[in-house]
């Protein structure tokens, strides 16, 4: 009987793992210290339609060069749409992993690591992603004269170097030019955003301002900023946008289930470190986005990013720091209604230049038909066809539609699409922008976590404005995080800010955008005692934090404490404010309803 069981297991193991295959690079030509992009590429393509395996990588640097990179155009979300050069091209995978054992992934140009489209199961862990040459063009200063207001940059471009032509700057890459387009000055001490940073943004060339090339590696600048930065500032430049500096991002995950990221450092990227896109379950641990040790930044832009996505999104144990934007961002898209066609079909239009090309919808998806002057609600459906026309247009057919369409303009958003979060132990800090924005209809559970940020620390909003990034939170716990000198761009952010984003154009509705957030038994280490602002929410509870003074920044702020607009059944409980030398406030609106403030110590009622 034991022989039979013994066999039996046996068979069991056979069927679900004797098809698994673990496979050694070398074996292929993919070897350290030489440009292996082809005979990765000519590898992955030789395993389609294989399940179970993993692709191992002795440990060392493999270098990655466009020039026999696999290409083609393609949409990336919150990105540049381009031709893309694509070293790790993983499509229609299953049970697919990368294993690098520690190896670092060395790309030279604008080429893109890593994409996983219609795959399931799919683990990328244990490498290091990294460009010989950064993205972000580095300028610190060593000199200044605030009389004549200007300074002196030692330029960190590596072997490419730069170049003045005709008053202006050029920092050369790969095969191609930046400009001054997007930029920010930050403390090389703290390694953030210097305090007050707008006064130092550099405006680019005009009839005023002068840039001289000295020698190979410095340069001076006149009459380029507001205020002299001081000695020791560190600019970063990286590009205009759109079109300029969003075209490489490290990771790409699109359209595919059970994606894991396991033990992964990005230490540059033109783009996002992640960006993930109609996904249905991501699992992020031990994700690292950093400088490397000879530079101040590490990506163009946000270090983790998820559009459109479902099931659940876990992100632990990661550090996030030194991007040229926000450490996480959850969210779906509005998309324009622009005319109905009858016959329940829409002709409607991607709403933001760096959405264009999104699956905003396939059939069976929930949608709401959303009002553009209230963004709120006004009619819920089911999607029985999307017919893509081009990269920003597409026809939508519902299966119901209201009796009488209303009138003004209108959106549409999808419902299904909405994930859980779950975010654990993760730091993010000293990067430009905010720490985490958040606006997804899934529960929410943001827990043990440290936030220093630029900007605000969580910012819950819902846009129909710029991003277009919707949509209104349901759910949401954000608990025993620490909050340290969060807003040092400009002294007035709070750790916790809610509220939609408005146009001139946009109002109020009847009902609240927002609803159901717990901000519960956070340390906030403050110069400035904010705490909180909320507009158009009902069901906000704010209890049991403790803020402390700091003195790491000019101390003071015009603002309230805690902010009130439009809200409804929010109580602000057992708070405590420890040695802020004014008064602290909470501030209402006359139209807040149903508000407790109670037990709480250094902090009173306007």
């Amino acid at each position: 009987m034991m022989k039979l069981q013994t066999l039996c297991f046996l068979l069991f193991m056979f069927v679900f793992y004797g098809n698994a295959q673990t496979i050694n690079v070398s074996d292929y030509g993919i070897k350290p210290g030489k440009d292996v992009t082809l005979e990765v590429y000519r590898l992955i393509t030789s395993l389609k339609g294989k399940k179970e395996v993993t692709l191992f990588f002795p440990k060392g640097k493999y270098e990655f060069y466009p020039e026999n990179a696999y290409e083609e155009y393609r949409a990336v979300t919150n990105h540049d749409n381009s031709l893309k050069h694509i070293a790790f091209p993983i499509y229609g995978f299953q049970d697919f992993t990368i294993d690098g054992n520690g190896s670092t992934f060395n790309f030279h140009g604008k080429i893109c690591p890593i994409v996983v489209e219609n795959s399931e199961n799919t683990t990328l862990k244990n490498f290091k992603i990294d460009w010989e040459h950064s993205f972000v063009n580095e300028l610190k200063v060593i000199e200044n004269n605030s009389k004549e207001n200007s300074f002196v940059v030692e330029v960190n471009n590596g072997k490419f170097g730069f170049e003045v032509k005709n008053n202006e700057i050029l920092f050369n890459h790969y095969d191609w030019q930046d400009v001054i387009g997007q930029n920010i000055a930050f403390d090389s001490k703290t390694r953030a955003p210097i305090w007050h940073t707008k006064n130092y943004y550099l405006k680019g060339s005009s009839n005023k301002s002068k840039v001289e090339k000295l020698d190979n590696k410095t340069a001076k600048f006149i009459n380029y900023t507001e205020v002299t930065p001081p000695i020791g500032t560190v600019f970063a430049t990286y590009g205009p946008t759109p079109g300029g500096n969003r075209f490489a991002q490290a990771i790409h995950l699109s359209e595919s289930k059970d994606s894991f990221i396991e033990n992964v450092t990005v230490y540059a990227a033109g783009g996002m470190a992640l960006i993930a896109e109609r996904c249905e379950n991501i699992t992020v641990d031990k994700f690292i986005v950093t400088s490397r040790e000879d530079r101040f930044f590490s990506t163009r832009a946000d270090a983790t990013h998820f559009l459109g996505c479902k099931g659940m999104i876990k992100v632990e144990n990661s550090l996030l720091e030194h991007m040229m934007d926000d450490g996480i961002n959850v969210h779906g898209a509005y998309v324009k209604v622009e005319k109905y066609l009858g016959d329940n079909t829409f002709l409607c239009e991607i709403s933001h230049v760096q959405q264009a090309g999104i699956v905003f919808s396939e059939p069976g998806d929930k949608v709401a038909l959303i009002s553009r002057e209230t963004i709120l609600p006004l009619y819920e459906t089911t999607v029985t066809k999307t017919q893509k026309l081009n990269e920003k247009r597409f026809l939508l057919t519902v299966a119901q539609v209201p009796k009488e369409m209303p009138k003004g303009l209108l959106s549409f958003e999808n419902l299904t699409w909405n994930p859980d979060l779950y975010m654990s132990n993760n730091t993010i800090r000293d990067n430009r922008a905010r720490g985490a924005l958040i606006t997804t209809k899934g529960k929410v559970v943001i827990e043990n976590n440290y936030f220093s940020s630029q900007m605000h620390g969580i910012l819950i909003e819902g846009d129909n404005n710029k991003w277009y990034e919707s949509g209104a939170v349901k759910d949401i716990t954000i608990t025993n995080n620490t909050f340290e000198n969060i807003g040092y761009g400009t002294g007035e952010h709070y750790p916790l800010f809610i509220g939609p984003m408005f146009t001139p154009k946009q109002h109020l509705g009847t009902e609240k955008y927002h609803r159901n957030i717990n901000f519960t038994n956070n340390t906030i280490k403050s110069y400035n005692g904010l705490l909180a602002h909320a507009m158009s929410v009902s069901q906000l509870n704010i209890q049991g934090n403790r803020i402390t003074f700091s003195t790491d920044y000019p101390e003071g702020s015009k603002l309230p404490s805690v902010d009130l607009i439009y809200c409804e059944d929010v109580s602000i409980k057992k708070n405590s404010f420890k040695n802020f030398s004014w008064p602290l406030v909470v501030k209402t609106s006359d139209d807040v309803s149903n508000l407790s403030v109670s037990k709480n110590k250094g902090l009173s009622k306007k």
